[in-house]
Formats: C-alpha cells, structure tokens, sequence
C-alpha cells in the first residue's frame, strides 16, 4: 500500500531516500566499531559478570538513594557517549536488577553530562550555555530518575520481584579487585576507541586524540593478558553469547531509527531530509514556549554523533534561533533520538518509554524558557 501512493519520482523523496542510507552508512562507520561494539561487550560482561547482589545493592530500590542517584546521574562525565551508545550498557543494568530510577537516571546520564561536550558547549556557544547546559543535565537526571521511580512505584517492585532469585551469586574464581579492573579496562576501551577529534587543533584534548589509538591498543593488550589469566573457556563463551543477545536485540531498531531519522531530517548539516530546514529555524526563534516545545521535540527526535550537536547549533544560532530554544534541544538532544527511542521502548516498554520521553521534552521546555529569560 505505501509502495503505491509514495511519489517516488518526486526528486526531494529521492534524495530523502538516499540521505536515509548515506546516514546509516556514515553512522555504521563512525559510531557501531567503535561505540556501540565495546558497549555491547560492556553489557554482556555486566549479564555475566557482576553480580546481581551487587547491582541491586547499588541501584537497587533498596538501596540508598542518594548513592543510587548520586552514581547514576554523574556517570556521563566518565562515559563519552552518545544517546545510541549508552542503550546496551542500560539495558545490561535495567535487566541485572536496577531499579527503574537508577537506570533512567545513568540512561539520561550517560550521553547528557559529557565532559568534552559540555568544555565544547562553553568555548563555541559562550561559559553562560556550558554552565546552564551541567546544571541541568545533573538536574535532569536526578529529577527525571526520581520521578520515574514515583510513577512506576508498583511495577517496578513487582518486577523486581521477579529477578530477586536470578543469578545472586557473584562469579567464582576472581577477587573484587580483578573484577574491578576487567571492568575498568573495558570501560576504558570504550572511552578511548570513541575518543571524538575536538574542534581546536591545539590542547589537551587533541593530544589524548593523537594518541588514542596507541593507549586503544595497549588497553586491548592488557584485556587479552586478563581473559586469558582470570576466565574460564565457558565463561568467556557465556560472555560472547549475552554480548550478542544484546546486539540481535538493540541493532537492528537502531538501524531502523537511523533510517527513519536520516529520511525526515538528513544528516546533520545537510538539507536532503523530507523537513525543510528552514522550517526549523522559523518555529525556534524568539524565547516564546512554542519555540522551546518545539526545539525540545526536534532535539528529542534528531539523532546527535557525540560533540557533533555543538557545531549544529552554532549554525541554528546563526540562522536566529533562540538562545532558549537552544538550550532545550541541547538538553533534550544528545540524550534522546528516534532510534534510541525504538531500543528503549524494547527494553522497558512503551509507557515506561513515552513517560520518560515526555519527561525529558517537558523539562528542556521549562529549561529554556528560564534560560532564555534570564539570557539576552
């Protein structure tokens, strides 16, 4: 039926068809070898390795909520991660036995409160955004996990319930530290391998670029040493066999969403999507609410490669976006997209996902108005 009345020879469909599949391409390039993999391999050692006692005891309803949140919410200035990247390492903790507001928490959290994204956000966009962009990302993913563990009281208990009795035991064979540092290598492994070039061609930042490959490296060289040293044959088989569970499950929604986000709006910087960029800048001008409700939802659906949501904006402030509208989208942006909502959607349910989403769309709202207020 779709193939029928879509008008193919239409040449802006054509291209929208095209960008769909060059920004599937570009993100199967840039973001699945080196994101997404070693998150998938983080996941899968989380199902495996850590035990369930030791999640619930951390983010666990039970557990104490200031450490709990306090852990959660600050997890992004470690992880350099995009809104796609963080899924499989959130369902591997959602699944282990985290309660609802923890792991809603770290899932905002994680790609919101970039350490290299918020320095980036200061020095191109001006200290008052970078400032206001820390604040209320922390803000945002207390707040945000708070709530959804409030609303979801009742399912989240029963469903804790439920994996009370999975796998409590913690893995035989290794001590805390070992375990701690299996762990830390492979989070590191991530952080390097993804390591985005900054903007300016001189600093601190660039030299860790520079030689990122090198440390990538000697970090894998050291992960072999420990798998060989301190794994069993099975377990290193059950580890392979999660890592994959959760790349069947989360890959292909993402490559769906990217599809579907690449034919609305193009690549970032292009104007091959079906939506007008025009369109864009004419309803995110001025500090109005429509204008923030609008720059909320955009940034909820447009999908953001780490650090690259800076440069974009620079442009939209150019063409006369708001500087509250613009705060919206950066709070709302990088840490949601439409495929990061499809994953979502898979791991806790539709409810659950739209609560959160809305959530997130009402707040960077409210954000930008008040920033844009006290701004000029």
């Amino acid at each position: 039926m779709m193939a029928y009345f879509v008008p193919f020879h239409n040449l802006k469909i054509q291209e929208a068809i095209v960008e769909s599949f060059l920004m599937l391409q570009e993100y199967a390039r840039e973001h699945v070898l080196f994101c997404l993999i070693p998150a998938f391999f983080i996941a899968g050692a989380i199902a495996n390795f850590i035990s369930q006692q030791a999640v619930i005891k951390y983010f666990g309803s039970q557990a104490k909520k200031w450490v709990s949140y306090t852990v959660a919410s600050v997890s992004g200035a470690i992880l350099a991660v995009c809104s796609c990247t963080v899924l499989p390492l959130f369902a591997g903790i959602y699944k282990r036995g985290a309660g609802i507001g923890p792991a809603t928490a770290f899932l905002y959290s994680g790609p919101a409160i970039n350490v290299l994204a918020i320095i980036l956000t200061a020095r191109i966009l001006g200290w008052q955004m970078g400032l206001a962009r820390a604040i209320g990302a922390v803000i945002f993913a207390l707040v945000i996990g708070l709530l959804m563990a409030v609303i979801f009281r009742k399912e989240d208990k029963e469903r804790l319930e439920g994996v009370m009795g999975k796998n409590t035991e913690g893995v035989a064979g290794r001590t805390g530290l070992q375990n701690l540092i299996y762990f830390m290598t492979l989070v590191l492994i991530l952080i390097f391998a993804a390591w985005g070039k900054p903007q300016q061609a001189t600093g601190f930042w660039v030299k860790i670029f520079n030689i990122k490959w090198i440390i990538t490296i000697t970090l894998l060289i050291i992960m072999v040493i420990i798998l060989k040293s301190w794994f069993t044959k099975g377990e290193l088989k059950d580890w392979i066999d999660s890592t994959w569970d959760f790349a069947a499950q989360i890959l292909p929604l993402l490559f769906a969403g990217v599809l579907i986000a690449g034919f609305l709006m193009g690549r970032p910087g292009t104007d091959a999507g079906i939506i007008p960029p025009d369109w864009v800048t004419r309803f995110v001008g001025g500090n109005s609410i429509l204008a923030n409700f609008t720059a909320s939802i955009l940034g909820a659906f447009m999908y953001f490669a780490t650090l690259t949501e800076v440069p974009i904006l620079q442009g939209l402030l150019g063409l006369g976006m708001g500087k509250g509208p613009a705060l919206a989208l950066l709070l709302a942006g990088p840490a949601l997209s439409l495929p990061n909502m499809l994953v979502i959607r898979s791991v806790m349910g539709t409810k659950k996902t739209l609560v959160f989403i809305g959530l997130v769309v009402a707040m960077a709202t409210i954000s930008g108005l008040i920033y844009g207020a006290i701004v000029v």
